[in-house]
């Protein structure tokens, strides 16, 4: 199994390539590198404790690798991407679920709030054959915010940065382009990828803890 370290420079070093790539307009490149950052991060999980989180979150980061292909091909396959990311958010969605079911009111009303304000200025802008589409992926990206927010810790970091990514992606293709939005919107979902992946290294701390914690209060 690779190492920490050689699994973060091969990141880094994919990482590097595609913002050269998206730079220098090299779409080839581009789809050769962009999944490496994120391959990276199933490789690292594999060196964590067995559990259903992991298994859920490594099927989520599995589908993300799918999207990243599907949106880096040469050609208009942003439906199929789309897709790809939102098995990925079911994925996450499910993970978060096997960690807590609490109800979490507050984050329910955020998630609500940030996914219909996001959807209405789409709609206002024109989506056309993609309402459906757009719609669905909407209300399942708020749920997937809802049950992180839920979750806290660096499961929610990671999902308010994926949800900012996916915000500028949106923005930039049916409301308006601005330079600077491939470099936000991969920097945005890199972060809230490692963070999502990182969390279940986190909850599994954080669980040991509260066990061993329980077990010297129940002999103390």
């Amino acid at each position: 199994m690779l190492r920490p370290l050689i699994l973060l420079c091969l990141a880094l070093l994919g990482a590097a390539f595609y913002i050269y790539a998206l730079a220098s307009q090299n779409a080839l490149l581009g789809l050769a590198v962009k999944p490496i950052p994120v391959l990276a991060l199933i490789a690292w999980l594999q060196a964590a404790a067995p559990s259903p989180y992991r298994r859920w979150i490594t099927i989520g980061l599995g589908f993300s690798v799918l999207g990243d292909i599907l949106l880096a091909v040469p050609g208009d396959l942003f439906v199929f991407g789309l897709a790809a990311f939102l098995c990925a958010h079911l994925a996450y969605l499910r993970g978060y679920l096997s960690e807590t079911r609490e109800r979490a009111t507050s984050a329910l009303a955020i998630s609500a709030l940030v996914g219909t304000t996001l959807l209405a200025i789409l709609i206002s802008h024109g989506l056309g054959d993609l309402l459906i589409p757009v719609a669905v992926y909407a209300l399942a990206i708020s749920a997937m915010l809802w049950r992180a927010l839920a979750c806290g810790g660096v499961a929610a970091l990671g999902a308010i940065a994926f949800v900012f990514s996916d915000s500028l992606i949106g923005i930039d293709r049916f409301v308006a382009h601005f330079q600077a939005a491939p470099y936000l919107i991969i920097l945005a979902y890199w972060l809230g990828q490692w963070a999502i992946a990182a969390s279940v290294y986190t909850r599994r701390s954080a669980k040991t803890l509260i066990q061993t914690a329980a077990r010297q209060n129940k002999f103390g």
